[in-house]
């Protein structure tokens, strides 16, 4: 089971944007890879490729390890790690500091 999974609120571990706070949109688990709204951003040259469009200098996300990255929980609002529990016969992620599940 995946610990971060899209639109799960993480928290950036380690690098420049160390504290940051972020909505994941996009996971790549077969590089363990994850995508967060507002961090890892690099600038991108846009170069014009048809008529009528605009060359330009844009902003965007990278994707990042997702070891740097730890999941916060939605109850005690601080990063934790994930445990995976049995209900109804079904896993679900639960936190690891306030056993609450996501």
């Amino acid at each position: 089971m995946m610990r971060v999974k899209k639109n799960d609120k993480v928290q950036v571990l380690s690098g420049r944007d160390r504290g940051k706070l972020g909505t994941v949109i996009k996971v790549v688990p077969a590089e363990d890879k994850v995508l967060v709204t507002g961090v890892g951003m690099v600038t991108r040259h846009m170069k014009r490729r048809k008529q009528g469009d605009v060359a330009a200098i844009k902003q965007e996300e990278s994707f990042l390890p997702m070891a740097k990255v730890m999941p916060v929980c939605t109850n005690c609002k601080k990063p934790s790690r994930i445990n995976v529990k049995t209900v109804d016969s079904r896993r679900v992620r639960a936190c690891a500091r306030c056993e609450e599940v996501f």
